[in-house]
């Protein structure tokens, strides 16, 4: 099965995930650059403008406390990369992502709903621990009672899934906006601070449930990468070859929705940034192999992440506006691919 993937995309010339020497070549040194950037970036997050002296017992003090938002970073960075490459792969679709079944317009819903109901106080009276966990309970289950619902039965398919998924989001969305405008503009700016994605939003009390289950279904996607190669010849192949392609499908869209839910109710939303880093992943890897493919989206998404954080705080004191910053770029790439008509 690799071998024929394989010998398409590659002209039948040789066979495997990276067929000839120039492309494991290219691979490897594109994995470099990329470690070498995000090592680079993640140190100077740390370091850069530190008021301390190198090495010295208030440098590692202040570097620890940065720290915090370099872990943020990568953990945000696992949940969209590979979320939205293996929500691709289910779908085969390389356009969509993860944020159209809605995730964003729940958390904004969520939000809006506590200030709307709460008043100001309602943004503290959603944070904490057990808040935390209550949100991606509620993504989690609402998207896998959709999944279930809808490639199951007679007449269930993606296309009926990803259909519904954007007009739940929509109407989440109309309600937020209705509420918005109800509230007094002070109750509107402090909303409006928490609906940007950002690591700033980001509390260091979620990390130790955040970052178990980032890693928990992000090595269960890895593990599972052969699959996944498997799930994107399609549904009739992926039966011929003796997996169920129900099951296998609703295994990773449950493994995403931790994913999405982890990201969005940690940092906020960020629409495209798991395009972004997804496209840049498939062009740079070059290889229908998930297991290559998702370290480089990984890295991908940190660097995008971390290297627009150094760059906008240290170059022009403009921290707060990375989040839009990424989304014009994702948002202005995914336009890009829409005007070539998907041709990836």
């Amino acid at each position: 099965m690799h071998t024929a993937r394989a010998g398409l995309h590659h002209g039948g010339r040789a066979s495997g995930a990276l067929p000839t020497a120039h492309s494991r070549r290219r691979y490897w040194v594109v994995l470099g650059v990329l470690i070498f950037l995000a090592v680079g970036f993640g140190f100077g997050l740390l370091a850069w403008d530190n008021p301390m002296p190198m090495g010295s017992t208030g440098f590692w003090r202040i570097a620890e406390m940065r720290g915090t938002s370099v872990v943020v970073m990568m953990v945000v960075a696992i949940c969209q990369a590979m979320a939205t490459v293996s929500f691709q792969t289910a779908t085969n679709n390389r356009i969509i992502t993860p944020s159209i079944m809605g995730f964003e317009s729940l958390y904004i819903a969520v939000q809006t709903g506590a200030v709307f109901f709460l008043g100001a106080a309602g943004v503290t009276a959603i944070q904490g621990n057990a808040q935390f966990v209550l949100q991606i309970l509620l993504m989690v289950a609402l998207s896998m009672a959709l999944y279930g619902w809808l490639l199951s039965g007679k007449y269930g398919n993606l296309q009926v899934m990803l259909l519904i998924g954007i007009i739940i989001g929509g109407g989440l969305g109309s309600i937020s906006a209705f509420m918005q405008r109800l509230l007094t503009p002070s109750e509107f700016d402090v909303l409006t601070a928490r609906l940007f994605g950002s690591i700033s939003n980001a509390e260091i009390s979620y990390l130790p449930i955040a970052i178990p289950l980032c890693l928990g279904a992000g090595l269960l996607l890895l593990f599972n990468a052969r699959r996944l190669n498997i799930i994107a010849l399609g549904s009739d192949t992926t039966t011929n070859l003796g997996l169920n392609h129900r099951f296998e499908v609703m295994r990773v869209l449950f493994l995403v929705s931790i994913l999405m839910a982890t990201s969005t109710a940690l940092v906020g939303p960020m629409t495209f940034l798991g395009f972004l880093v997804a496209t840049l992943a498939y062009q740079l890897a070059d290889s229908y192999d998930h297991r290559y493919v998702f370290p480089i989206a990984v890295l991908i998404g940190f660097v995008v992440l971390a290297g627009a954080y150094f760059i906008m705080k240290n170059v022009f004191y403009a921290q707060g506006v990375v989040s839009i910053i990424i989304e014009v770029v994702g948002g202005s790439v995914f336009l890009f691919f829409i005007l070539r008509k998907g041709r990836l």
